[in-house]
């Protein structure tokens, strides 16, 4: 059986996830802080075994590379569980949102058999790399910060902007050499898929339109830190009446 895209073996696999991440939650909410760590560390290493299969499976590593997001978010991922980093958990929570559309927006895998290898390698580690940052806050391991939005769009414009210094490299030396690769890590060169492709359409450059994805982005910030952007507006305005009091 394929998986399909928005067949019902994909909309039961994307319910199958959200299950997963939910029974992750309560499986571990009530024990010590160092078990969670644990449980979820070792979560984390899928996006890491996906990484060694993907290059030692197929025989064009160039392909292959770590440097996709979703990839870069597993290698990440194991350090953000074990430190606990701020900065890192909260860039983390932007960044699982490409292993979500990833999930969803799978036109690059729908063509897989469901219960193979590379279903297997590709499914579960964008399950926990989508998972595992917003468990990190709900479990109260990270603080969610509002003042980290600033390190996280700029190390993401940063690193997007190497990958694809990295993908025109590749492609240069590959048609030097007279090679049929071409690469699209972190899809800077060319659309791959119909949300991105509606973007390329409007700002139809590459690298340039992928900056698209910004006001998306601004907006689930937004709503990420409402609470604490809410918390932060009450200190200060009740600290101002007091002082407006005291006079």
């Amino acid at each position: 059986m394929k998986w399909g895209f928005l067949t019902p073996a994909h909309i039961l696999t994307l319910l199958l996830a959200a299950g997963m991440i939910a029974g992750v939650y309560y499986g571990i909410r009530n024990r010590s802080r160092r078990t969670q760590v644990w449980v979820l560390f070792l979560l984390s290493l899928w996006g890491i075994a996906a990484i060694v299969f993907n290059l030692l499976r197929w025989d064009s590593p160039l392909e292959y590379l770590p440097l996709h997001l979703c990839s870069i978010n597993a290698m990440l991922l194991p350090f953000a569980v074990v430190t606990r980093n701020k900065q890192l958990g909260n860039l983390l929570l932007v960044w699982c949102l490409g292993a979500l559309v990833a999930l969803v927006m799978n036109h690059e895998m729908m063509g897989v058999e469901l219960f193979s290898e590379a279903f297997a390698f590709y499914y579960f580690p964008h399950v926990f790399e989508f998972g595992i940052p917003l468990l990190l806050f709900k479990l109260k391991l990270v603080e969610k910060d509002p003042k980290c939005i600033g390190s996280t769009l700029s190390l993401t414009m940063a690193i997007y902007t190497l990958v694809h210094l990295c993908n025109k490299l590749i492609n240069a030396r590959c048609a030097a050499v007279g090679s049929g690769i071409r690469v699209n890590y972190m899809f800077s060169v060319s659309p791959t898929n119909p949300v991105v492709a509606m973007f390329y359409r409007l700002v139809p450059y590459e690298y340039w339109y992928m900056y698209m994805v910004l006001p998306i982005v601004a907006v689930y910030l937004l709503g990420v830190y409402a609470p604490q952007i809410h918390a932060a507006w009450g200190r200060s305005h009740g600290k101002g009446l007091r002082r407006g009091h005291a006079y």
